[in-house]
């Protein structure tokens, strides 16, 4: 996901509408704060509700706990 100051969004605003019409995702910022999201208007709610289950999938890949286990950081958690 590209991040865009206000300044430049308004700029190159043109472009930044193609860049969403080929499927980007593009934040707006204000002072290094989000503001706004331009996405793409036929990206349907589903497909945006799947989409951080497959990042956080993504994020996790190839990566351990060490010699901890998920299951007793799971039922420290129920106490």
């Amino acid at each position: 996901m590209k991040e865009i100051g206000t300044f430049e969004a308004k700029t190159h605003l043109s472009a930044l509408l193609d860049e969403v019409a080929r499927g980007a995702e593009i934040v707006i910022t204000r002072r290094g704060i989000a503001v706004a999201r331009l996405v793409p208007a036929n990206l349907s709610r589903s497909s945006a509700a799947g989409d951080p289950i497959a990042r956080a999938k993504a994020f996790a890949k190839g990566r351990t706990l060490g010699r901890v286990s998920w299951r007793k950081l799971r039922d420290e958690g129920r106490r």
